[in-house]
């Protein structure tokens, strides 16, 4: 089971509704012990860095979030769940993050309209699985205020902004995106579907390591 983690904040139901169409096994839980029983989790986010890692501390899960990273359990953010991977943030202040990933959370500069909203073309940095089926420059759905200074190692892809920015970020067994798969169309779906079928892949990779060890 996938589990879409309950905090509160962010396209929740989408989220859960564009895993059911691909077929994932998934549900929409913010109990501790049924995030711990999960195979996966995937943390949407919507609004703002700080408040989300407010809620997440309130309703006990950072600590959950830190024991699947730990264990290497493959975890997706999306949105503002891509944002709060990384060390800290300066929205609104500074708020410290999960801190998996290296790199800031920064607010868009210039003389283009803030947030980034709408469709934007992906350009592919380095290949990896979450890329499948897949072309350069596919176009997914944005809506967002602030980036990520992500290390160079982790960015999967990138989008332009008046900057070049990580959509995509990969490290292990956890996974971003900036934009909205869930809304993203078919580009959307299938990103989806890529990660359910790495997380089966991993799962059955570690079952025979098990058989053999």
């Amino acid at each position: 089971m996938i589990a879409v983690v309950d905090y509160g904040l962010g396209n929740l139901g989408s989220v859960t509704k564009a895993f059911r169409r691909v077929g994932a096994p998934v549900t929409l839980t913010g109990d501790p012990e049924a995030l711990r029983a999960a195979r996966a989790l995937v943390l949407p986010g919507d609004g703002a860095f700080g408040t989300a890692m407010d809620e997440l501390r309130a309703r006990g899960l950072l600590g959950v979030l830190r024991e699947a990273i730990s264990a290497e359990k493959p975890l997706l953010g999306i949105c503002v769940g891509m944002q709060l991977l990384f060390e800290a943030s300066e929205e609104h202040g500074h708020h410290e993050g999960l801190g998996v990933l290296q790199g800031q959370v920064r607010r868009f500069e210039g003389d283009l309209p803030v947030p980034h909203m709408g469709w934007n073309q992906l350009r592919w940095v380095r290949r990896d699985q979450m890329l499948r089926g897949l072309e350069p420059g596919s176009h997914v759905y944005f809506v967002h205020s602030y980036y990520c200074n992500a290390d160079p190692g982790d960015v999967i892809a990138t989008a332009d902004y008046g900057l070049e920015f990580p959509a995509i970020v990969g490290s292990g067994s956890v996974w971003g995106m900036q934009f909205h798969p869930e809304k993203s169309q078919a580009v959307g779906l299938r990103l989806i579907e890529n990660f359910v079928e790495l997380v089966r892949e991993r799962r059955e990779a570690r079952l025979n390591a098990r058989s053999f060890a």
